[in-house]
C-alpha cells in the first residue's frame, strides 16, 4: 500500500493517510519498508508468540480479578447478550464477525476495571493475535469458550473463569 495511491482512492490529502499507516504499523498489523509502501503484517513467529499469548492472559487475567467482585446484574446480561452476539457468526463461520465479537467480549472486562490505560496496553497485543485468527479447527469452540467464561463469572467462581480465560487465549 502507498500512501498516494490510498490518498487518492478515499479523497484525503496524504498526511491523514500517513498518520493511519503509521499508527497501524507501532500496533504491528502493518510492516514499513522505506521507498516500498507498507504491507499486512505476518503472523507471530514461533518463539514469539507463547509470549505474546502470556502477555494477553496476564494482563486479562488481571483485569478479571480487578473486576470481579464489581460485576453485577447488568454487566452479566450485557456480557450474555456479547456471548450471543458471538454464537450467531461462529455457526455461519463468518471469521471478520466472530473476530469482532471475540475482541468486544474481552475488550469489555478490561472496561469494567475502568483503567484506560490497561486498554491501551492491551490493545496492541490483541489485535496482532487476531491479525491471523485461525485457532480453532471448529469454530463453533470459541463460542463454547466464551460461553464458559460467562457461567463461572455467572456462578461467581473466580478460580474458574480465570481458568477459562485462559484456555480460551491460546
Amino acid at each position: 500500500m502507498r500512501e498516494g495511491k490510498l490518498a487518492k482512492r478515499f479523497g484525503v490529502s496524504r498526511g491523514p493517510i500517513r498518520d493511519v499507516l503509521l499508527q497501524l504499523t507501532q500496533e504491528g498489523l502493518l510492516i514499513s519498508k522505506p521507498n516500498c509502501g507498507v504491507r499486512v503484517g505476518d503472523s507471530l513467529d514461533e518463539p514469539t508468540q507463547p509470549l505474546i499469548i502470556q502477555l494477553r492472559q496476564t494482563i486479562e487475567v488481571f483485569a478479571l480479578e480487578e473486576a470481579f467482585e464489581s460485576l453485577d446484574e447488568e454487566a452479566i446480561k450485557h456480557m450474555e447478550e456479547m456471548v450471543e452476539n458471538l454464537r450467531i457468526p461462529c455457526e455461519t463461520g463468518n471469521l471478520a464477525e466472530i473476530v469482532e465479537h471475540d475482541m468486544a467480549f474481552h475488550r469489555y472486562i478490561l472496561e469494567l476495571t475502568g483503567n484506560e490505560k490497561l486498554i491501551a496496553i492491551w490493545l496492541p497485543i490483541v489485535q496482532r493475535m487476531m491479525l491471523h485468527y485461525t485457532r480453532h479447527g471448529d469454530i463453533m469452540e470459541n463460542y463454547k469458550e466464551h460461553a464458559g467464561i460467562l457461567k463461572a463469572i455467572r456462578e461467581k467462581n473466580l478460580k474458574r473463569a480465570v481458568k477459562a480465560l485462559k484456555q480460551n487465549i491460546q
